[in-house]
This record gives C-alpha cells, sequence and structure tokens, in this order.
C-alpha cells in the first residue's frame, strides 16, 4: 500500500518532505506537476526508472526528462551550458516547458536513452516547489492513455503501485511545450517539438528577448 499525502488536507510542507524521502530511499513517486500527474524516481537509480517503465508498459529506449523543483538544485547544469543556452533557460524556466539542451557531459544517461548529447530538463513552480532533489519524470499513465490533469484520473493501480501518492487536487491538464535548445549556442537555433501550455508565439517572444 503506497503512502498517500494530500496537499489540501497536509499541507505543501508535508508533501515536499514526503517526495524527498521517497526518492532519496529510492522509490516511486506519483505527484502533482504544473499541468498532469507524473512519475518520479531517482534519475541515477536503474532499478527505480526500469520499475517506471514497467509501471507505464513503455518501451524503455524513449527518453524522459530530468525535473527540478528549486533553481539552486538546477545549476549543476550551467557549467556545461553556453551562454545563450543559459539565458534561454532563465527566460522560460520554471514554468509549463521542457526544454532540451546540449548535453556535452553526458549527465542522467537513464533519461537520455538513445541519444546521451540532449537531455530534456524541467522547473516548476507550485506546491512542490523548495523539493531538493532532481527526479527521473514522465507522465503517470500507462503507454497510450491519457495523461490525467487531476488525481482522481489517475488509474488506481498506478496509485497502488507506487510507494508515495501526492494528492495535489485538478491541474490544468495541458502538456509542458517541449522547446529545442540543444543549438542555441553558437547558432542561435532553437525550435519546438512540442506544442503545450506555454504558446508558441510567447516562446518566441521569451526568446527574442535573449537572443537580440
Amino acid at each position: 500500500m503506497s503512502q498517500l499525502v494530500s496537499i489540501a488536507e497536509q499541507g505543501p510542507d508535508a508533501a515536499r518532505e514526503a517526495l524527498d524521502a521517497c526518492i532519496r530511499a529510492g522509490g516511486i513517486a506519483l505527484f502533482p506537476a504544473d499541468g498532469l500527474y507524473g512519475l518520479a524516481c531517482d534519475p541515477m537509480s536503474p532499478g527505480a526508472v526500469e520499475r517506471i517503465h514497467e509501471l507505464k508498459r513503455r518501451p524503455p529506449r524513449k527518453s524522459s526528462a530530468v525535473m527540478y523543483f528549486s533553481p539552486l538544485t538546477m545549476r549543476e547544469l550551467l557549467p556545461s551550458l553556453g551562454p545563450q543556452a543559459r539565458s534561454a533557460l532563465g527566460a522560460l524556466l520554471p514554468g509549463p516547458v521542457t526544454a532540451v539542451i546540449a548535453n556535452p557531459d553526458g549527465r542522467y544517461p537513464l533519461a537520455c536513452r538513445e541519444d546521451p548529447r540532449r537531455l530534456g530538463v524541467r522547473l516548476i513552480d507550485g506546491p512542490l516547489a523548495g523539493a531538493r532533489h532532481p527526479v527521473f519524470q514522465t507522465s503517470a499513465n500507462v503507454s497510450g492513455s491519457e495523461p490525467p490533469g487531476s488525481f482522481a484520473e489517475v488509474d488506481l493501480e498506478l496509485v497502488r503501485s507506487v510507494d508515495l501518492a501526492i494528492d495535489g487536487g485538478v491541474l490544468t491538464g495541458e502538456p509542458s511545450t517541449v522547446v529545442d535548445l540543444a543549438e542555441i549556442d553558437p547558432f542561435g537555433r532553437w525550435a519546438i517539438l512540442r506544442e503545450g501550455a506555454l504558446p508558441e508565439a510567447e516562446v518566441g517572444r521569451r526568446l527574442s528577448d535573449v537572443l537580440s
């Protein structure tokens, strides 16, 4: 039986502490991101990552993102990024964006999978902001089904199978916008790989401000 924490009833501090404890222990957490519910684990734990793929019935070769809940923890990425990539991340995050960045140091290979030169990263706001550990993150749904935008929509079998389930109520139901920044240094190139909660026009406006 998984541990259940309700943000509405127990508060965000209890949810953040439970999330950090679960990740430290090598467990799997079901949690509210900004738009959809996700599954999370230690991005350096092969066993935990494999367990997520099994729960989702998802091909293990498919890449995932690494999610941060604090700008301080995300600073680990900065030494390997060029100046335009750093500025672009500052313009887009935190928010409903997955940024695909160049990964010359080969960080988090379990998330990168077949292309270790590129890494998807997220930084979100909300009640879990401030949690200490970056996580391997993917949507909380069985492969092929719709990702849930509320705790009530999460597959009950998934809720029972994880080590921690955090109830954050109803979210926006929108996925993140995926923005490819891997060639923003030195060429200034970027592209939308998936449209989502942040409109393409707004992405363009923010990036034009930092690239001009």
